[in-house]
C-alpha cells in the first residue's frame, strides 16, 4: 500500500460517500486525524499509521474486506432489491460502508457458502470461466443416485439448453428414495446443479454450498451468520 493518500479518498474508499460529500464532513469539522480537528480535505495521511476519528468513531483502516456467509434460504444473492431481502441486508453497518457484493450468485432456495466483498479483482478472479474454481455442494435428491449416474457426470452432462457441462464429481452419500450427494462442478451455469438432476431424471429438494476452490464452509456459522475471512482463508481463494 502506497504511503500518502489524501484523507478525501481514504475515507471514499471506506464508504463514508463521494468526494464532494466528505469534504463538507470534514469542513463541519466531523474529522480529526491524530486527535486534532483537520479542515484539509486534501492533506495527506497513512491510514496505517494516523489515527482517524469521525464524530469521535474511530476508524479502522481496510481498503478491501472479505466475509465468509452461510447464506440462508429466502434471501438473494445480490446488493438491494426494494421488495426481498438480500444477503447485503445481513451485514452490520459497519460492513455496509465498504459496498460489498456477492461474488457469484446462489438461489434464492440454496444455502450456504457465500462470499462478500469489495474487491473485483478477486472476485473477477474467482468467476472467470477460464480458471474452472471447484464449487462443492451438497444435496438431497428425489430418486436412488446411482454408479450410471457418477459416470455421466464424469463425462459431462447435457443439460435442458443442448450445453455440455464441464466434467463434475459426484460423491454418493447415501442412494435412497431420497439421496444424499456431494457434488463438484468448475463452472457456473444458472442452476447448474438442479439442471444436472434434472437431465438423468432428478429432482433437487435441498442444496446447499459447502466449498469454493479451498474454501469450506465454517460449520460453527449458523444460517444467516458471516465472519471476515482470515489471511489463511484468503490465501485458499487466491491461490487457485
Amino acid at each position: 500500500m502506497a504511503k500518502g493518500q489524501r484523507l478525501d479518498k481514504v475515507l471514499s474508499n471506506m464508504g463514508y460517500g463521494t468526494r464532494k460529500e466528505i469534504k463538507s464532513i470534514i469542513k463541519k469539522g466531523s474529522v480529526k486525524v491524530d486527535e486534532r480537528v483537520v479542515k484539509d480535505s486534501s492533506m495527506h495521511i497513512d491510514p496505517y499509521e494516523n489515527h482517524i476519528e469521525i464524530d469521535g468513531v474511530k476508524l479502522v483502516y481496510k481498503e478491501f474486506i472479505y466475509i465468509m456467509m452461510n447464506k440462508p434460504q429466502g434471501v438473494i444473492s445480490a446488493t438491494f432489491d426494494a421488495r426481498v431481502e438480500t444477503v447485503v441486508d445481513l451485514l452490520d453497518p459497519t460492513y455496509q460502508i465498504f459496498e460489498p457484493f456477492p461474488v457469484g450468485r446462489l438461489d434464492k432456495d440454496t444455502e450456504g457458502l457465500l462470499i462478500l466483498t469489495n474487491d473485483g479483482k478477486l472476485s473477477h478472479g474467482l468467476l472467470s470461466p477460464k480458471k474452472h474454481v471447484p464449487k462443492t455442494y451438497y444435496a438431497h435428491v428425489e430418486g436412488k443416485v446411482d454408479e450410471k449416474d457418477q459416470r455421466i457426470f464424469k463425462e459431462g452432462v447435457v443439460i435442458d439448453d443442448g450445453y455440455k457441462t464441464l466434467p463434475a464429481e459426484l460423491n454418493i452419500i447415501k442412494s435412497d428414495e431420497i439421496s444424499e450427494i456431494e457434488l463438484t462442478i468448475y463452472e457456473g451455469k444458472f442452476h447448474q446443479v438442479k439442471r444436472m438432476f434434472q437431465s438423468v431424471g432428478k429432482k433437487v429438494i435441498y442444496l446447499k454450498r459447502i466449498a469454493m476452490g479451498d474454501l469450506k464452509l465454517d460449520e460453527d456459522l449458523a444460517l444467516g451468520e458471516y465472519k471476515e475471512l482470515t489471511e489463511e482463508d484468503l490465501g485458499k481463494l487466491k491461490n487457485r
